[in-house]
């Protein structure tokens, strides 16, 4: 099924760049958009480029503190250090440029959701956005400014009175569930490597909202090493009957791809394949329950030629959708292209061969099954407050 979208780019985007030894690689955001192209999924006649917009202070503020907005501003060169707002730490280390940069990200997720909720376009694809560790007056994780966060904010303010944020990167998204824990109008779904083991450490099953909106905030920690049987268990289990049961103006969704087997920075075992999976599950949620209104976003992923291209060249065909077959080979131009820049050619095809069957919540529970016992500390936590039984 073709669908009516557009992906947000432009080549500054890229701007947003930490230095060359930095694992958020800008270098990962083009080889996706060339791989895209080549592939023909991104183009005049496939999914359209739109320009991106650079947020004002006003738009930025929606969520950050002012005070914060001005200590990224005064960040003039590499070196213009403000560690009490987390500017220039291992992490987010300051460049010259650096909030145009980050205001520029903010404003191509705004856009995207902006050409969502006015009609012109279903599904809206940002894939520099997806960063979603900032909080309002810090910099944390590779993350300068919480574009996701900002854009469901200014959805907020256009009418949107409940909105679904469904996370699926490997970290927490601890500062978008930060922003709206006290807001019933948002539920935030995370499904992230479990916090004993990663980054930020926070995400557990007893997160589920302040006073006022208990379960908006919804956690699924899973064990390390959980492959795409495992993941793709939890991920049916909690989110499809969450987001049924809030029925969202609008879906935000968040794909980090760093839950891949080879990323060097987390601990779960996914293949592109189960990613992919994760993909089409939540386009097809989004027409089930929301005629379609569907903003995606990019995220964590750092394997940049062997994961990051192919996840989101899958990610941006389904967004325009016309899912590509996994088996399709990478073109050998690409491959030469990828291997001059970094001396790896990517791998031959779309896939990396792994099944995405998986066993579904009403096969059972079994209670000495790590992965079970995650996934129903997080239905107990929050389905009895959206009137849903947490037993299968």
């Amino acid at each position: 099924m073709s669908c009516r979208a557009c992906v947000v780019f432009d080549d500054a985007l890229t701007e947003y760049d930490f230095g060359p030894t930095h694992p958020l690689s800008p270098l990962r955001v083009k080889l996706t958009m060339r791989l895209a192209t080549e592939l023909g999924v991104v183009g005049d006649r496939a999914l359209p480029r739109v320009p991106a917009v650079v947020a004002d202070d006003d738009l930025i503020g929606l969520v950050h503190s002012p005070d914060y907005i001005g200590a990224v501003r005064a960040v003039r060169r590499a070196g213009d250090n403000n560690l009490s707002y987390g500017l220039g730490t291992p992490d987010n280390p300051t460049f010259a440029g650096m909030h145009h940069a980050g205001a520029h990200v903010v404003g191509a997720s705004v856009e995207a959701a902006r050409r969502v909720w006015t009609g012109e376009f279903a599904h809206a694809a940002n894939i520099t956005g997806g960063l979603h560790h900032a909080m309002p007056s810090l910099a944390s994780g590779f993350c300068l400014y919480n574009d996701v966060a900002v854009a469901i904010s200014w959805l907020l303010a256009a009418g949107a009175e409940r909105i679904a944020y469904v996370d699926v990167d490997v970290h927490h998204g601890d500062g978008v569930q930060e922003v709206f824990y006290d807001d019933s109008r948002v539920l935030t779904i995370s499904l992230h490597e479990s916090p004993q083991t990663l980054f930020p450490g926070t995400g557990a099953a007893t997160e589920t909202g302040g006073p006022g909106a208990s379960g908006s905030a919804v956690n699924v920690a899973l064990p390390s090493g959980s492959d795409d049987a495992d993941w793709l268990r939890a991920f049916h289990a909690v989110v499809p009957p969450l987001v049924r049961g809030f029925r969202p103006d609008i879906m935000v969704t968040q794909h980090g791809c760093d839950s891949h087997m080879a990323d060097p920075l987390a601990h779960l075992m996914l293949s592109v394949d189960g990613q992919r999976a994760s993909y089409l599950a939540l386009h097809d949620l989004a027409h089930e329950v929301c005629d379609g209104r569907w903003v995606a976003t990019g995220g964590g992923g750092y394997a940049i030629v062997d994961v990051v291209p192919r996840a989101w060249t899958h990610l941006l065909a389904i967004v325009a959708g016309t899912p590509l077959d996994p088996r399709h080979e990478l073109p050998v131009s690409w491959r030469v292209h990828a291997q001059g820049l970094t001396g790896r050619p990517g791998q031959p095809t779309l896939s990396d061969g792994c099944s995405v069957e998986y066993r579904g919540w009403d096969s059972g529970y079994d209670p000495d099954d790590w992965l079970d016992r995650a996934v129903m500390a997080t239905r107990r936590a929050v389905f009895p407050e959206h009137g849903l039984d947490p037993m299968p």
